[in-house]
């Protein structure tokens, strides 16, 4: 299920950020790059973000209470959304200030430590941390391609309703990219003796950051206000619906995600005119579990029974009555 591949690449994601984020650490203290400060941060921020996707994951699975009638799947949208906010204020943000902060020191002479006996250090650890973070990038690829379909990446990202891996895949690219922007900054830093490579390439991973993380807020917010089933679905839908004995036509069809893997499911079909209560009840049955046969994510549906005039056109959004004059 796409539930198991995505919790798979987040533990992944969990234990290779946790890991690098203090040998990045260490490499800083040693050396005092400041890409280093910002490439830890980085995987420090990536690995609470994986705890968030996880803890939003657990609470999505609570049982429906009276006043969450349908449930908390939406839990994860929500975390996968202060993700987002995560990934731009402790990552990009503090990126983009020890960028300047940086730039200032070197300003006053002070050259970090392109001179010191542990300069090569930051080089080492950002070659291992290239290696586990490709492990952990090629693992939320795998289990990407098992529910991605035909789908191309960017495609399945934006269309994707379940938040885990899509947000994995951003945020391990952008680790990778950071990581060997890093290396190269600091390569060139230990090879010109000139500290701004290192001030550059601080500036460069804040920025990437921010520019993830703004692409993660926008899809989940869309997720959050709620988004409709794909087309194959209401493909699906649609057919198992017509294809009822009893019903005539959909009159009109409407879905959404309360979950990532569980929709609901409303629509006005029509019936005969001369049809009896019981032959509707039996009708809108059919049709009900046609529908969740077809479809096994429709798990909230509402079918309402009408007979279908030409002439009529629905309002389906009433005007609210005009204010009262004084």
């Amino acid at each position: 299920m796409a539930t198991e591949g995505g919790n798979k690449a987040v533990v992944a994601a969990l234990l290779a950020n946790t890991g690098i984020a203090v040998t990045k650490f260490i490499a800083f203290l040693l050396t005092g790059f400041s890409s280093m400060l910002a490439e830890s941060i980085h995987s420090l921020a990536d690995a609470g973000n994986q705890v968030l996707l996880l803890v939003g994951g657990k609470r999505s699975k609570r049982e429906a209470t009276e006043e969450h009638p349908f449930g908390f799947g939406r839990e994860r949208y929500l975390y996968a959304f202060v993700v987002s906010i995560v990934l731009f204020s402790v990552g990009g943000l503090f990126a983009l200030y020890e960028a300047y902060h940086k730039y200032h020191e070197l300003q006053e002479g002070h050259a970090g430590g392109l001179d010191g006996k542990w300069r090569l250090v930051p080089l080492f650890v950002l070659g291992i941390a290239i290696v586990l973070e490709s492990l952990s990038f090629r693992t939320a690829i795998v289990e990407g391609n098992k529910v991605r379909g035909k789908q191309g990446w960017w495609s399945f990202i934006r269309k994707a309703k379940s938040p885990e891996l899509p947000v994995i895949l951003l945020e391990d690219l952008a680790a990778l990219v950071g990581l060997v922007a890093a290396f190269l900054a600091v390569s060139l830093s230990l090879l010109t003796h000139n500290a701004y490579f290192d001030v550059a390439g601080t500036g460069f991973i804040g920025v990437l950051l921010i520019v993830v993380a703004v692409i993660l807020a926008i899809e989940m917010k869309s997720l959050l206000i709620g988004e409709a089933a794909s087309k194959d679905s209401i493909a699906k839908i649609r057919g198992a619906i017509e294809a009822t004995p009893g019903v005539t036509l959909i009159i009109h069809l409407k879905t959404l995600h309360i979950a990532p893997e569980e929709l609901l499911v409303a629509a006005k079909i029509g019936v005969e005119a001369d049809a009896s209560g019981a032959d509707i009840s039996e009708v809108i049955d059919t049709a009900e579990r046609n529908l969740r046969t077809a479809e096994p994510m429709a798990q909230q549906v509402f079918l309402e029974p009408d007979v279908f005039r030409p002439d009529h056109v629905p309002d389906e959004r009433p005007t609210p009555p005009s204010a009262p004059s004084h």
